[in-house]
This record gives C-alpha cells, structure tokens and sequence, in this order.
C-alpha cells in the first residue's frame, strides 16, 4: 500500500504527514492543505497537529530533515493505533528530489502504521 497522491479526507484514525517550515507557515503545498483541511496550526512546524504531522524541509540541506524524520518514526511506533500516510515531502516547494527524501524513510519500511509514497 502506497499514500494516495491526493489525500482529500481522513479515517479517524489516519494522519496525515507533510513537510513544513520551521516557522509552521503553512501557506502552499501540502503544509496548506494541513492547515486548511486536517488541523495543522499556524505556527507549529514540528510534529503532531490535529489529524496532522509536520516534518520540517526548508531549513537547509537533506541532512537537516533526517533528525525530524527520525524523530517522526519514533512518534508512529509509539503510536500503533493511528496510519500516517507520508506525502512526498520536501519533493514540493522545499526543491528536494525523491531520491534524496525516501531514503531518510529507509527505517520507517519496518513500522507498520507508516505509509509511504509510491517508490520510497
């Protein structure tokens, strides 16, 4: 199973998972969809939000995500009851290519309440 590309609603028990700015100004991309649609909140850009999870992108290289994207997958083993399906992120307005994002996720293939993207 594969996150869908466009995510439009939630299960009660789904999370959806995108990437952010530090400053959790969530203004375009899938951070705006956070927002708009899944409970992100303005100014919080890291971690669970609502029926989201931030995972900051735009603060520098691919070495800057892998910390958050850690911390994230500790975060979906703690919680076995909820489904996080992971977007594409940092592959949007962070500039990132898939080949440099999915192997931060190479861990998370082993957490069964984590859903990727299709190829990561």
């Amino acid at each position: 199973m594969n996150t869908p590309e466009f995510i439009t609603h939630l299960k009660a028990n789904e999370v959806f998972v995108f990437g952010s700015n530090l400053a959790g100004m969530h203004g375009g991309g899938a951070a705006r969809i956070a927002y708009e649609r899944f409970g992100a909140k303005m100014g919080q850009g890291v971690g669970l939000q609502g029926q989201s999870y931030a995972i900051p992108t735009m603060q520098g290289g691919v070495e800057t995500i892998k910390p958050y994207v850690d911390e994230f997958i500790q975060f979906a083993q703690e919680h076995p009851e909820k489904t996080f399906l992971v977007t594409r992120i940092g592959c949007g307005i962070a500039g990132f290519r898939d080949e440099e994002i999915a192997p931060l996720f190479e861990d998370a293939h082993l957490v069964a309440n984590i859903v990727l993207p299709k190829g990561w």
